[in-house]
């Protein structure tokens, strides 16, 4: 029997019919209500996780998806730093040479390499003395880093907006990670996610068969992890305006 049967896709068409609506009904979120929600800027971060060069301009693992990103990412942040924001923390991939997510992934970002810098767009803003880079190995900006530390250091931070790539992984990761932590702390400490701020890479089937690789449909998979995001409490909105 078919794993994906007739049955099975039908059952569901449905859901994504409804998961198209949810996208479209998606709704902005003015910085100034989230300042004032917050009781100041001060109680306010951005983090930025995985904006580099090897990303959007160079690499195996560039994609023109996460470049597009840089726009509108440029613009929340001066947007935020002339409301008074000064939290910014850059989450990045900075890999060993003997990384073993090479082996799930093509090399990337190794430390020390150019791929593994912050892209100069945002490293050329007049205040990106005021961004806090943190190195992470993996996937999860959480696990063998300093965030958690940052965190416990700043409790005034209690509106969280989470911005770069990708959706459905590093993205993903540290949304939930926040938010989990903020809840097992009985703390209340939102997370917002802009949609437009943050995207996924593309792998159709034909270009994935070709290379022996999972296909990975980025407008699906974007909108799940948007909405399993949704659904476990983090805050998803259109664009911060």
């Amino acid at each position: 029997m078919p794993y994906i049967s007739e049955a099975w896709q039908l059952k569901y068409e449905g859901f994504l019919s409804t998961l198209e609506d949810w996208m479209e009904d998606l709704e902005p979120l003015t910085l100034e209500s989230l300042l004032a929600e917050a009781g100041g800027p001060g109680s306010v971060a951005i983090f930025c996780v995985d904006m580099t060069n090897g990303f959007c301009h160079e690499g195996m693992l560039r994609s023109e998806r996460v470049q597009a990103l840089i726009e509108p990412i440029n613009e929340l942040i001066i947007a935020a730093w002339e409301a008074g924001v000064r939290h910014f923390m850059l989450p990045q991939d900075a890999h060993p040479a003997d990384s073993p997510e090479f082996n799930d992934f093509p090399v990337h970002c190794i430390k020390g390499t150019n791929e593994a810098i912050t892209i100069p767009e945002l490293m050329s803003l007049p205040f990106s003395d005021h961004f806090t880079v943190m190195p992470k190995r993996s996937l999860s900006s959480s696990i063998g880093t300093d965030l958690d530390a940052w965190l416990d250091a700043h409790p005034e931070v209690t509106r969280r907006i989470v911005v770069g790539d990708c959706t459905d992984l590093c993205v993903y990761q540290l949304a939930m990670h926040l938010k989990l932590k903020s809840n097992a702390l009985n703390l209340d400490q939102p997370v917002i996610v802009p949609a437009n701020c943050v995207d996924t890479y593309d792998l159709p089937d034909d270009v994935a068969k070709d290379l022996g690789a999972c296909a990975h449909p980025a407008n699906l998979i974007h909108s799940l992890f948007l909405y399993h995001m949704n659904l476990n409490g983090v805050r998803v909105v259109s664009d911060i305006l």
